[in-house]
This record gives C-alpha cells, structure tokens and sequence, in this order.
C-alpha cells in the first residue's frame, strides 16, 4: 500500500526534524538566507556546506524558492470565507474537540479540507454546501444513519458524517459535535 504524498512529507520533514534538530521552517530560512536563486546551485550548496542526503536537500530547496516567491495562504480562512463563513464556528468547534485526545494531533490544512494526522491520517474536514463533512477512518465499523459510507467523498475515508450549519432545517450545528460524533473521532483518534 503506497503512502499518501502529505503523509509522506510530513513523515520527511519530522524526520529531518530529528535527524538535524532544525524544523523544515528553519532551514527554509537558511536557504534562503544564502542568497541562491537557483535550485540545483542551493541543493548543491545545502549538501555541502550541511552534510544533508539530496533528497533533505532537494525538498528544502524546493520549498523555500516556492516560498519566497508565493504570497503566504491561509488555507482555512480561504475555505471558511464566503458562503461557507458561517461554517467556521462548527469547524473550530470540531478542532477544539479533536485537539483534546492528546498533544500528538496535527492539523495540516490543505487547499480543501484539512487533513488529521496522529501518526497516520485518521479524520478530515471538508466544508461543503451548507455543512462540513468529518471524514473519518473507522476500519469494521458498522454504517449508520448517521455514520455513513464515504462513499466517493474520500477515498482515503471508510465513513463520514455531515455537519449542517445551523441555517439548515436539521439539528442545531453545535447540537450534532455531541457524544456520538466525538466517540467515532475519538475511535478513528486511538486507531490512527
């Protein structure tokens, strides 16, 4: 089973992380401190002057000459602007939430949903038309009404359950984070 290409830059850079004691930020900063333009001159420089491997040295290059040259994105903001606005209490409420199982959840936000990782992806959020859907994985976990079959939402996803802002004629927004929802978070939390 192959890997995820945002699971495996996210396993690379906590791998650099504890190979060299810098974040994937840090050496962005030197990267480009040095003035290099070009990418095969600053991998090159990166592998000499820091003894990193080309692959460490690549994807530093890579990112920092694509930094500095893109406007920063704050991908949430982008997602919950709009008609989705109103979604974003439901989302914060869903990361409050989720960021209590422990200090070992990462929320890496992509340009659509927001991915969550423990060790492994194991729940996104996805704002769609009027709610936000929790996709969740929760291997041998029966379908209910509620938890249903992600279907063609994620592939990467075995359930998901949708989040109605509070405009729609269904239950309360903050009314459907309950007990429920927050165990299969939890289940999907534990498994992940």
């Amino acid at each position: 089973m192959s890997t995820p290409p945002e699971q495996g830059m996210a396993s690379l850079y906590r791998n650099l992380e504890t190979a060299t004691g810098k974040s994937i930020d840090q050496w962005c900063d030197l990267a480009r401190n040095t003035g290099i333009t070009k990418h095969k001159e600053l991998v090159d420089h990166i592998k000499t002057h820091f003894g990193l491997t080309h692959g460490y040295a690549h994807q530093i290059a890579l990112r920092a000459l694509t930094a500095a040259d893109a406007e920063p994105v704050d991908l949430v903001s982008a997602q919950y602007s709009g008609t989705k606005a109103s979604l974003k209490p439901i989302y914060d409420l869903l990361v409050e939430t989720i960021g209590g199982f422990g200090p070992d959840v990462e929320f890496s936000p992509k340009k659509a949903y927001v991915s969550i990782r423990r060790s492994r992806q194991f729940a996104i959020l996805q704002p769609g038309a009027g709610r936000i859907d929790v996709g969740l994985v929760l291997k041998a976990t029966p379908n209910t009404e509620r938890l249903e079959a992600s279907g063609s939402f994620n592939a990467m996803m075995t359930h998901r359950v949708r989040v109605y802002g509070a405009n729609q004629s269904t239950n309360q927004s903050a009314d459907q984070i309950d007990a429920e929802l927050a165990g299969w978070l939890r289940a999907a939390y534990d498994a992940g």
